[in-house]
């Protein structure tokens, strides 16, 4: 114990000196610093180029082996609220007016107000002068603060980035105040071994021993399909699983795909069930009466299986799991809030291996090969790993780095109300508005 509370005072007396110059307005991004290539390389969304000015070398991001729950992380984002607060009584930052995307080598008066918000959260060096030219020192900086906030990293200002750049300090400072305590309850019970779903940033962690020895990316509940808290114990690993559809799912989602596309259940290889274990076929059903929700709908393993390859379980009341997904393409967008309560990840193999590594003869070989088979296959962890599903949306993880998350679910009472962006479907029908009304205004 002497040893842990050593190692934290020198721990945070190092930090001390690093989060002033943060505060002092110091930092720049560093893109070609092997701690943003490992973050980047970490969630496979991006890569930095090579080709930024030198001087951009000062600044820290968040490396891939600190995990977001230790105690740590409680000490670091106490330090956080504190340097929020000067920024508070420095009056905060400016609002960035919204305008169309911004990348290097754009020139916009809104670049002016742009270099002082990122100045003012510590993400760019004053040094690094004015002006209304989006050059490398600006988008090196929306980089880090793009990386900060869990965004797509690559330097070019979206809708997504400017939402998130003007939420004002007085609420960051709020958050982070109100995640402190969080963290503290979430850190008192950790185990030396667990798994960690940070639901508002859609991450899962591997840690062992302190260490954040895998990072994977989610896809977490709908806001109106939200995935639960949880503190479990993960006790199995199915392969190759069935995937029986929920009865809240017949009703909400099987039913009107069906009224719509008749052939859904035959073209995604779902089978029908009575209670007796008859099988039906899909004409047998009244889809335009709710006599669905009196069968058992099951899809078999395969290509389409909605869970993927893989199921990972753990007793809970909610009825929820975390599993593989045939839609990969997911794991690449910035609003990762797409399932029905369950988590899917990202990379789930290694996830698997790290669970099994106690268990004999289940090396990333023998689990690749079982999956390559499509056989059917259930395996009981030796050793039960703890799981949690956290809430967390503002933290400082031991480098010193701050990180912010929307509150997608509303639960942080700060009324910041988070957009999803526009179905493909709605942006079709936007574009056609807009060319309907120029061609309407042409005609007058």
């Amino acid at each position: 114990m002497d040893k842990k509370l050593s190692t934290r005072r020198a721990f945070l007396t190092a930090l001390g000196s690093g989060t002033a110059a943060l505060a002092a307005g110091r930092a720049m991004a560093a893109t070609d610093d092997p701690a943003i290539r490992a973050m980047i390389e970490q969630t496979q969304r991006s890569s930095f180029g090579q080709n930024f000015d030198s001087a951009s070398r000062t600044i820290h991001m968040p490396k891939s082996s600190l995990p977001t729950l230790s105690p740590s992380t409680v000490d670091t984002t106490q330090v956080a609220v504190g340097q929020y607060e000067q920024i508070v009584a420095r009056g905060g930052w400016p609002m960035v007016p919204p305008m169309d995307r911004l990348r290097i080598g754009n020139r916009h008066p809104t670049v002016s107000v742009l270099r002082q918000r990122l100045a003012a959260g510590g993400d760019l060096d004053p040094a690094a002068g004015g002006g209304d030219v989006f050059d490398s020192y600006v988008e090196a900086a929306m980089k880090r603060f793009q990386a900060r906030h869990g965004m797509n990293v690559d330097g070019v200002l979206r809708r997504e980035a400017f939402d998130a750049l003007n939420i004002s300090a007085p609420i960051r400072l709020a958050q982070l105040k109100l995640n402190v305590n969080r963290l503290r309850d979430l850190t008192s019970h950790l185990s030396e071994r667990f798994v960690m779903c940070n639901i508002p940033a859609a991450q899962i962690e591997a840690v062992e021993d302190g260490v954040a020895v895998s990072r994977h990316i989610a896809v977490v509940g709908k806001t109106d399909r939200q995935s639960p808290l949880i503190d479990s114990k993960i006790v199995e690993v199915n392969f190759n699983p069935y995937w029986t559809v929920p009865a809240s799912l017949i009703r909400k989602d099987l039913i009107p795909k069906m009224q719509k596309y008749p052939n859904y259940l035959a073209e995604n290889k779902i089978r029908i069930f009575d209670s007796k274990g008859t099988e039906y076929q899909a004409n047998q059903i009244d889809w335009h009466t709710d006599q669905a929700t009196h069968f058992m709908f099951k899809q078999d393993p395969g290509a389409l299986n909605s869970l993927g390859v893989v199921r990972i379980n753990f007793p809970n009341n909610d009825q929820v799991y975390m599993h593989d997904t045939p839609s990969k393409n997911l794991f690449g967008d910035d609003f990762r809030f797409d399932s029905s309560g369950c988590v899917r990840v990202q990379n789930v193999r290694e996830l698997v291996a790290w669970l099994l590594k106690d268990n004999p003869g289940w090396s990333r070989h023998e689990i690749d090969d079982v999956i390559r088979s499509g056989a059917r296959k259930d395996v009981r962890l030796t050793q039960p790993v703890p799981v949690h599903w956290v809430y967390v949306t503002a933290w400082a993880t031991p480098d010193g780095v701050v990180q912010f998350r929307d509150d997608i679910y509303g639960r942080d009472g700060l009324g910041l109300v988070v957009k999803p962006p526009p179905s493909p479907e709605a942006e079709a029908e936007q574009a056609e508005d807009a060319s309907n009304r120029k061609m309407a205004n042409d005609a007058h």
